[in-house]
């Protein structure tokens, strides 16, 4: 095949590009000749008007939409101009009308009514007050700083860390430590429960911190510590750090390293997720459920150091029971959450609420039968766990149907005895592991 040598086609394609760009400019020029004396008028027009009158320039002030103008017909055309001042107040009062004053001035007095008198009677007691009363009253009547005594402290503690929620969460751990199929050794079950008791109270304690302008619009919370003042921000923040820190060191260091991390799993799921998440969604209630199946399975590792199906089950059971509780408390306080800004079910989804009160009640039947299939108790259980668990499938079930304050109430009141019940039910029908058998020696057969 020929090609072109290298340097005709260069210029071949200069040539070419010189052309289009020369055709270009001469048809561009012959347009602004064209149009050349017009724009010259209309500049030396724009020149002239703006030089004759000064008030027609064009400024910021009239591309400025955040400032009231007005619409004004000039000549057959509309233009805009800025708001003019208001004239001086002065002058409205040098022009104002001496007849209309001297009728003013001849207005009868009006009479004197009863309660002012008392009105009066008060303010010359007031202006009549000694000095030092007055500094009395008005300190008063200034916001003050609590003092915090020393013997007020193991109550403050014990309201900042939630106590009552502490204890059912050690409960859980050491109803899972007591399952699980190993000897009972009692130091390392004291250890367990202690970390995870103080790992708790680092838990309630962030929580508190970072609610206080929440709690405080909410009936049930307004009196704890932080929203009253008792102590601090950072005396809360430091008690927390006092109690988390060596409740993990002593879960991963005394107890194992598994115990340990799911101790600080916990914790980092009840600040950093459960805590914000109740003021944006609803799953904030599946977020405080997988917090609240934590701890057995926390007692679980502690006692074996491993992960097993038993620890899931307990685990799965807490899950499960956490629905019907915390459903049937929030349905009578959804006045309160609505008051705080908190997204629950009972105040957003009431439908389903109840729904999942009911569903999760149900569950548990299904789990306890599931308790003989992974060995972890006998083919007992079940049978002996039906009654609680029909009952308080029934109320869920009375809860969903009437969606009423007092079968809320019953479900609520019945959660509080039915989940030690069902944990206790659950030890006595634990399935024992079997000792352990000497090995034998085989007999040599003739």
């Amino acid at each position: 095949m020929y090609r072109w040598p290298v340097n005709f086609r260069t210029n071949m394609f200069k040539t070419s590009c010189s052309r289009v760009t020369g055709l270009v400019v001469a048809s561009v020029n012959q347009k602004l000749l064209a149009h050349a004396p017009q724009s010259h008028v209309t500049v030396r027009s724009l020149i002239q008007l703006c030089r004759n009158d000064p008030s027609q320039w064009i400024t910021f002030q009239h591309l400025s939409f955040l400032k009231r103008q007005y619409v004004m017909k000039n000549s057959g055309g509309l233009s805009q101009r800025a708001k003019p001042k208001q004239e001086p107040e002065a002058s409205l009062l040098d022009d104002r009308d001496d007849s209309l004053v001297t009728q003013a001035q001849q207005i009868s007095a009006v009479a004197p009514v009863p309660g002012a008198v008392g009105n009066s009677n008060r303010a010359s007691a007031l202006e009549d007050e000694p000095e030092a009363e007055r500094q009395a009253r008005m300190e008063a009547r200034q916001w003050k700083e609590l003092r915090v005594r020393y013997s007020e402290l193991p109550g403050i503690y014990a309201r900042l860390s939630k106590v009552k929620l502490t204890a059912l969460v050690v409960m859980t751990t050491a109803a899972g430590y007591a399952m699980a199929p190993v000897p009972f050794d009692p130091v390392m079950f004291v250890l367990a429960s202690v970390g995870t008791g103080l790992s708790s109270c680092m838990a309630n304690s962030i929580n508190q911190y970072f609610e206080v302008p929440f709690d405080s619009n909410m009936n049930r919370t307004k009196n704890r510590p932080l929203v009253r003042g008792q102590i601090s921000p950072l005396h809360a923040v430091s008690f927390a750090l006092a109690c988390g820190i060596p409740g993990v060191t002593l879960l991963t260091l005394a107890v194992n390293p598994l115990t340990g991390f799911l101790g600080a799993l916990n914790i980092f799921l009840y600040t950093c997720c459960y805590t914000p998440l109740k003021r944006l969604s609803i799953a904030n209630t599946w977020v405080g459920s997988v917090v609240g199946a934590i701890p057995p399975i926390m007692g679980w590792t502690a006692a074996t150091g491993a992960l097993d199906p038993g620890a899931l089950l307990l685990g799965a059971i807490l899950y499960s029971w956490q629905f019907p509780h915390f459903n049937a408390l929030s349905w009578n306080m959804r006045e309160d959450y609505s008051r705080g800004g908190y997204r629950m079910m009972s105040v957003t989804h009431p439908a389903l609420c109840r729904r999942v009160a009911l569903r999760h009640s149900l569950s548990l039947l299904g789990l306890s039968a599931l308790g003989p299939a992974l060995d972890v108790t006998t083919w007992t259980f079940p049978l002996v766990v039906l009654p609680i668990n029909l009952y308080i499938s029934y109320l869920a079930y009375r809860f969903w149907a009437g969606a009423d304050r007092q079968g809320a109430r019953r479900l609520f009141f019945c959660s509080l005895w039915h989940l030690p019940m069902l944990l206790l039910l659950m030890l006595t029908c634990k399935k024992r592991p079997l000792p352990p058998q000497e090995a034998t020696p085989l007999a040599l057969q003739s």
